[in-house]
């Protein structure tokens, strides 16, 4: 399926501030990136570099007064993420290097708080891919997903004493319970073409079988095309934007994707 998908950030900048961007998706094994555009208006230098999760990051100064950046793609998605009941669980020692970051505990996900509880959660499941369904069916059935409920980031921990949340919150708390069945768990941040209403979402992957696979408490589904802009261990690595200094106000935000009825070329 091919897909256009953009964003774009207008801000109003009380002095030159420093911003540390993520908005460029890179081509991967369900998405490749045909066509992409990038514009900040006022044009000003910008830095891009690739952080240790493999993100293309951005790195500059807006100057004072109205800055926008607006940044779209066409891409090809696959039409829904692969999912693969039975999977297996794969054993620590033989995990390879790049997914031991994944199975620590983090900021927002203390996986070493949740080891009881997601046992509690999976006994009798088989270990692995199922093991993740068992999670997310868990958090379906004991969270509502209500989208723009969360304005602060909140942590596994304080999202597990709430009854409402939002998909980042979600993913939040399906990580910490994965890692703490030696799992490894990862946020991702992207688009999701069947997201309403439209916005930027969070789900999360695991690792089993070999490979990571998408979870997303949010959706009762995987299908619909995904489109990752970044991965991290949570919330903290994958804001699309970060700004240092004098608080900026973010007059408006807003992402739209559409599917396209043919190739882009």
């Amino acid at each position: 399926m091919w897909v256009h998908a953009a964003c774009s950030l207008e801000f109003k900048i009380p002095v030159p501030t420093p911003f540390l961007l993520m908005l460029r998706p890179r081509s991967g094994v369900q998405q490749w990136i045909a066509r992409e555009q990038y514009a900040l208006i006022p044009s000003v230098p910008a830095v891009e570099f690739t952080d240790p999760f493999g993100n293309l990051c951005q790195r500059l100064v807006a100057p004072q007064g109205s800055f926008s950046i607006r940044t779209s793609a066409d891409i090809e998605a696959a039409e829904a993420a692969d999912a693969a009941p039975g999977a297996p669980f794969v054993e620590v020692q033989q995990l390879p290097i790049e997914t031991l970051p994944f199975l620590l505990p983090s900021r927002y996900c203390e996986s070493d708080r949740f080891s009881e509880m997601a046992s509690s959660i999976v006994a009798g499941w088989a270990p692995g891919y199922d093991q993740c369904t068992a999670i997310v069916d868990y958090i379906r059935s004991q969270l509502q997903y209500v989208p723009g409920s969360g304005e602060q980031i909140i942590s596994a921990g304080e999202v597990n004493q709430k009854s409402q949340a939002v998909c980042r919150d979600l993913a939040h708390l399906g990580i910490a319970l994965c890692r703490a069945l030696c799992i490894p768990a990862r946020m991702v941040v992207g688009y999701l073409a069947t997201l309403q209403p439209m916005d930027l979402h969070a789900w999360f992957e695991a690792y089993v079988g070999g490979r990571w696979y998408t979870f997303d408490p949010t959706q009762d589904t995987l299908h619909g095309a995904r489109v990752a802009i970044a991965y991290g261990r949570d919330a903290a690595d994958v804001a699309v934007y970060n700004q240092f200094g004098d608080p900026v106000e973010l007059l408006q935000m807003l992402v739209t994707v559409d599917q396209l009825s043919a190739p882009p070329y």
